[in-house]
């Protein structure tokens, strides 16, 4: 099969945290044929399969067996229509922060709040990014799968993707069993600028157009976040915490200070970031690994370091969290390679 490389595939620059791998095997299907000859190939020779985004809500082991497939289909196009609604069909392998500028710059609104999230559109489902109030599951009117044991391609509504907080049934009961191949988006022409998170508000003018909002949104994000590609990172390595409304009670008496944001079940998000800058670890480093200086949240790969290392580094922090406030932290990223269960 054309697309699979030998010898062995260098990966340490397909992930933003910037951790050492080589993959066994590798292929970077730009088709949908291309995708199911890849999956025919691996039924074939009995490999293990690991399937690669952008890379960038993922932690890497030193070594990948089987094959590693990254789908590179990049096509993206605007299914045109007479009414305010518009769908947008973007395959796998898009960039999704390109194509969430591109569509704001036509004026499309849905998507804007989503800027400057790194990775490409067939991972963005698979945890439900989400940003600045607006999580993609708000502008997903379907999706195309295919199905890793016989290669079949299906259509999902966002009901059957069972879509959560930073969560989705890709990540559950489909785990490791279906590749997201297009998203079908459904934006609209009418202005609906969402802009109750943070700052965002005094960012922009009255009347924003997507284009500012999404500017803007780049802007504060550029403010607090590290650029992945001079610091490696993953981004938010931490969810944000749920907990129950007593326990926010306790905290609250306790920490009157404290960024809660109240949810329709009555359980109460908390700041992740808030809770770990408490304890002092903002800056701090040990090793390869530290946390970074300006947003709490994030943990960056100073390099030279294994994903072991950092799963330590990532437990210490979590863990004087949940001693200091009784508030476990939950990772983010993915470990690849790890069968789901």
């Amino acid at each position: 099969m054309s697309s699979v490389h030998y010898p062995e595939h260098d990966l340490t620059a397909a992930n933003t945290l910037g951790l050492p791998c080589v993959a066994e095997h590798f292929a970077a299907p730009a088709s949908l044929d291309a995708l199911q000859e890849a999956l025919a190939t691996a039924r074939a020779h009995g490999w293990p399969l690991t399937l690669l985004g952008g890379g960038s809500n993922l932690i890497l082991p030193e070594r990948l067996t089987g094959l590693v497939i990254r789908p590179a289909m990049d096509r993206w196009w605007i299914e045109e229509g007479e009414s305010e609604a518009v769908r947008v069909h973007a395959e796998a392998g898009v960039i999704w922060h390109e194509l969430v500028m591109a569509l704001a710059e036509r004026g499309l609104w849905g998507t804007e709040n989503l800027a400057l999230i790194p990775g490409h559109c067939g991972a963005a489902p698979i945890q439900n990014i989400g940003a600045y109030g607006v999580e993609l599951c708000e502008a997903l009117e379907a999706l195309q799968v295919v199905d890793l044991t016989d290669g079949r391609a299906a259509w999902m509504t966002p009901e059957e993707c069972a879509f959560g907080y930073r969560d989705s049934v890709f990540k559950g009961r489909l785990a490791g069993r279906v590749v997201v191949t297009r998203l079908v988006l459904r934006l609209s022409r009418l202005a609906a600028p969402r802009l109750g998170y943070g700052d965002l508000a005094a960012r922009v003018g009255v009347s924003p157009s997507p284009l500012e909002v999404a500017e803007a949104v780049c802007a504060i994000r550029r403010d607090k976040l590290p650029d992945p590609a001079r610091l490696a990172n993953a981004g938010s390595f931490f969810k944000n915490p749920l907990v129950s409304g007593a326990q926010a009670e306790r905290l609250l008496a306790e920490y009157p200070s404290m960024p809660h944001f109240p949810q329709p079940d009555g359980r109460v998000k908390l700041a992740a970031g808030w809770l770990i800058d408490q304890c002092g670890l903002k800056g701090f480093r040990e090793a390869h690994f530290g946390l970074h200086d300006r947003q709490a949240l994030v943990l960056v790969h100073f390099g030279g370091g294994s994903a072991g290392e950092l799963l330590v580094f990532a437990e210490r922090v979590a863990g004087t969290v949940r001693e200091r406030f009784g508030v476990s932290l939950e990772r983010e990223p993915r470990l690849a390679g790890i069968p789901p269960g």
